[in-house]
């Protein structure tokens, strides 16, 4: 394997299968793992795949990405609306990063519609369920191979 992907997950992503299933569908994180898992073997990719309901851990993963991780996939959840600290860790890294959200975060409550994660990102994929997140692997693999 080549490259590695790093896909984050913020808070309350660790309650998907019983959380507003109208919204965000019954499977759980541990399906949507499972689904990277085989897309990024696929691809042959590296995976690493984290949940934190912490901003700090969220920092600190990001952070822990550099010279590890060639690009993350990124559903900061409701930190994607509110948390400088994470746009300012993603920025410091300097890795390619696609934001990714399961619902249509644009047809929701206004307040969803503001991203400190969009202006760094090469993309947003969202409203495409759990196939948001293998799009987004498949847009980093993308992005890796237009590298070399």
């Amino acid at each position: 394997m080549g490259k590695s992907v790093l896909v984050v997950n913020g808070p309350n992503l660790n309650m998907l299968g019983t959380r507003e299933p109208e919204i965000y569908g019954k499977l759980t994180l541990a399906d949507i793992q499972r689904a990277c898992e085989d897309r990024a073997n696929a691809r042959d990719l590296g995976l690493g795949f984290m949940q934190s309901n912490h901003e700090g851990e969220l920092v600190s993963a990001i952070q822990g990405a550099l010279g590890t991780h060639d690009g993350i996939v990124i559903n900061a959840a409701a930190y994607t609306h509110t948390s400088v600290a994470i746009h300012d860790a993603l920025k410091a890294v300097g890795l390619p990063v696609v934001e990714v959200h399961i619902s249509n975060t644009h047809a929701r409550e206004e307040f969803r519609h503001q991203s400190y994660i969009a202006p760094i990102a090469k993309g947003i994929i969202c409203g495409f369920g759990i196939d948001s997140y293998l799009l987004a692997i498949d847009a980093l693999d993308n992005i890796f191979q237009q590298r070399n």
